[in-house]
């Protein structure tokens, strides 16, 4: 079967090829899917993706003329792809539901601790040979009250995590997962009940109406001014604008993330040398109590493993005729 891999980087090669078993015909292109790069399909029975890419109803009018018949997506997330066009035009669309939970609340605990133990000053010192401490006391994860919000895989990797700290757990997601509502060491409650409480305050919530600017400054009143918060789930969760401006009115103590609600166009790529570059980006990235990571808390050799994995029985099942496990619609 013939499939076009878009958006394909050069970390992804080696785990694709090893995945690819079953001998497809693959068209890696470096491009993301656009209306422009949308012929670069042309005889394909499939596409893969990646989450940068923008699946619009115009981009899936032109793959169903070319007679794609099947999407799947290098991500849980299906933020970026048109789910209700899709489905009108028949093309169906399968995601990787689940490859590494570990990989990014691991990543989200090392942004936490990054903030808390102000490793990014005390990196930027040591790299000129100066090992003064003054000003880089932190603060211990230990017997302070992590919020959680988003208790989906990821979301209960962190709050296990975050136990495992010492720390006191409170989650918050409208559905309530069965293993956390059953423990002693976390306990679900309201968001503005967690806004308020929290000392370190992690997004793991899926993107979607109901979670655009879950933070927003409205939020961010809510919160302790010696809070922290993390993100590493979308970037459309926060309204970026209103914590850059808590940030430097010190009604927030730091922000550590890993996406950027603009960041389409920038992350995966040099952009070192770019005339022009985002003036709210350059300033969060130039604070002590920021930490930006390039949308790389997935990145961990299991995390790529199992993500081809999935990818690729999606694509052999099609191949196959056989029942598609994790298809996804609107």
């Amino acid at each position: 079967m013939k499939i076009a891999v878009y958006s394909h980087h050069g970390f992804e090669k080696d785990f694709i090829e090893e995945a690819n078993s079953a001998g497809h015909d693959l068209c890696l292109l470096s491009q993301k899917l656009t209306a422009e790069t949308v012929n670069e399909a042309k005889g394909c029975a499939a596409i893969v993706i990646f989450s940068s890419d923008k699946v619009s109803k115009e981009v899936l009018g032109q793959l169903k003329k070319m007679e794609v018949q099947l999407i799947v997506t290098r991500s849980a997330g299906t933020d970026h792809i048109d789910l209700e066009a899709a489905e009108a035009m028949g093309l169906k669309v399968a995601n990787v539901p689940s490859y590494s939970p570990y990989a990014i609340a691991e990543h989200t605990l090392a942004l936490a601790l990054a903030l808390l133990r102000k490793l990014k000053p005390s990196f930027a010192r040591t790299s000129q040979y100066n090992f003064d401490l003054n000003g880089l006391v932190g603060t211990e994860i230990h017997q302070k009250t992590f919020g959680v919000c988003g208790t989906g895989d990821i979301g209960k990797a962190v709050a296990k995590i975050a136990h495992g700290f010492g720390a006191k757990v409170l989650l918050f997601d409208e559905k309530e997962d069965d293993f956390l509502a059953g423990v002693g060491w976390a306990s679900y409650t309201s968001k503005s009940e967690l806004l308020g409480q929290a000392d370190i305050i992690s997004l793991n919530l899926p993107l979607n109406k109901g979670t655009h600017n879950f933070i927003s400054a409205d939020s961010i009143q809510k919160m302790k001014d010696s809070a922290i918060l993390v993100n590493t789930g979308r970037g459309g969760l926060v309204d970026t604008t209103a914590v850059h401006q808590a940030l430097t009115q010190n009604n927030l103590a730091g922000y550590g993330m890993d996406v950027y609600e603009d960041e389409k166009g920038i992350f995966y790529k040099d952009r070192s040398a770019a005339k022009e570059k985002d003036p709210l980006l350059v300033s969060l990235i130039a604070m002590d109590n920021v930490v930006v990571t390039a949308h790389q808390a997935f990145l961990t050799r299991n995390a790529l493993w199992n993500m081809m994995g999935t990818v690729f029985q999606n694509l052999n099942d099609f191949s196959e005729g056989r029942t598609l496990n994790h298809l996804v619609s609107a």
